[in-house]
């Protein structure tokens, strides 16, 4: 055989085999084409094996058409009441998947970027194991405020957080936060935190000061009336229960932890929980501890720093008899 045939033979044998694969590929389902099951609406948003995190400026970001998806596919899923609150009725916003979690329940949150004119939006659907829409909610709608940022989150836990962060005329940043849950017996968003943006910390509790302190590192470090690690004696010998409360940044940026720890050395601790990705490490010394975020705690504080610090430990006061 020729060479010039050789050659033609193996162009022929994989176009063939290129052709039989396609033919054999599953189907994905067109992002700007009307879809007829839920099933190709939510395989159209990545799926994220962590937490999903998105600024206000991805909303500003120009996206492909063609990574869209079909207003008319969206409200055959979803009540279409849900969007005519949002963007008024008649209005048909250019929607475009950014991720999707699910849960241990096979329950689906979707989150959507919307935008129609002026008016742009984060949503996010839920959708039940049996693929039932089950509820909607608005995360983010920017305001005309340049001093403002917005962000959202979904922690692996799937606490739903809309965080709004204000530089003011001094300098300093104040943030604000409103964290939800989904209520799927009554299907809706529940509300369960909110920290207001003006909202400043007057006086400094400790939820755990009542349990007794008998172990050897159980007592309070600080670094300053602002700063405050508690531990306090655990179920075990090898446990302790923990508080941690921090400022920075002239408070700026703050956070708050509550758990329980277990000992991994003679002088070492870690926290480390199913179903939180926060990672944190104790190193005690006789005087002090330091903490060390091994894995990410960002759900326990602000954007802009961490828990890391070293704290020195307070002379335990007796009280009078």
């Amino acid at each position: 055989m020729s060479k010039l045939k050789k050659g033609l033979f193996f162009i022929i044998v994989l176009f063939v085999i290129g052709l039989l694969t396609a033919c054999n590929e599953k189907k994905k389902p067109i992002a700007d084409g009307e879809l007829t099951d839920v099933k190709d609406l939510i395989a159209l948003f990545p799926k994220s094996s962590g937490a999903l995190y998105f600024g206000d400026t991805i909303l500003f970001k120009k996206t492909k058409d063609t990574a869209g998806i079909n207003y008319k596919s969206i409200i055959k899923f979803v009540p279409d009441s849900i969007l005519s609150k949002i963007f008024g009725k008649g209005l048909k916003p250019n929607s475009y998947p950014l991720g999707r979690m699910e849960d241990d329940s096979k329950t689906n949150y979707l989150l959507l970027k919307a935008i129609a004119g002026e008016t742009k939006a984060f949503l996010l659907f839920c959708f039940d194991k049996n693929e039932k829409f089950v509820a909607a909610i608005n995360l983010l709608k920017p305001d005309a405020s340049p001093a403002t940022t917005q962000s959202v989150s979904i922690d692996r836990n799937y606490n739903i957080s809309k965080i709004i962060s204000r530089r003011n005329a001094d300098g300093t940043v104040s943030d604000g936060k409103d964290v939800y849950v989904l209520n799927n017996d009554a299907r809706n968003f529940m509300l369960i935190m909110t920290e207001q943006l003006d909202e400043k910390v007057k006086e400094q509790i400790n939820p755990i000061d009542t349990l007794p302190r008998k172990q050897k590192y159980a007592a309070d470090y600080s670094s300053d009336k602002n700063n405050l690690v508690s531990i306090r004696d655990g179920k075990k010998a090898d446990q302790f229960n923990f508080f941690i409360r921090f400022e920075k940044e002239k408070g700026q940026c703050n956070g708050e932890l509550k758990g329980e720890a277990k000992f991994t050395g003679k002088n070492t601790a870690e926290y480390k929980e199913n179903g939180d990705p926060c990672v944190m490490q104790f190193i005690f010394s006789p005087t002090s501890v330091t903490l060390k975020e091994v894995d990410g705690c960002g759900s326990h504080r602000g954007l802009r720093c961490s828990f890391n610090g070293n704290y020195a430990k307070k002379k335990s006061i007796k009280p009078k008899k």
